[in-house]
């Protein structure tokens, strides 16, 4: 049973930071391309950023400059360094990995950017 288990959320006032992670069941995590979602209610779920097997990155237009992800192969982890929070920023965060046809979900964290 795969499991991506995210953690890191919580609250934080507008300007703040929080560091996300996402640790991984999966036996050859080096070969998953990864990624970051959120949700906030009443909208679709959203892409954040991306990072592939080889290490190459992709943000959503709003998160660029101020979110990072990162990947550590050897701890199968990846994380989203978010900066200079803003109230849109809050939504659960998901954690999504995939591989040719194997797509899997974490249960999500929440984010809650308010003062």
């Amino acid at each position: 049973q795969v499991q991506l288990v995210e953690s890191g959320g919580g609250l934080v006032q507008p300007g703040g930071s929080l560091r996300l992670s996402c640790a991984a069941s999966l036996s050859i995590f080096a070969i998953y391309n990864m990624g970051w979602y959120r949700q906030a209610p009443g909208k679709q779920r959203e892409l954040v950023a991306a990072i592939t097997s080889g290490g190459s990155t992709n943000y959503a237009d709003s998160m660029k400059g101020r979110f990072t992800i990162s990947r550590d192969n050897a701890k199968k982890t990846i994380y989203l360094q978010m900066n200079s929070l803003k109230p849109e920023d809050t939504a659960v965060y998901y954690c999504n990995a995939v591989y040719h046809t194997s797509n899997y979900w974490g249960q999500g964290t929440q984010v809650t950017v308010s003062s």
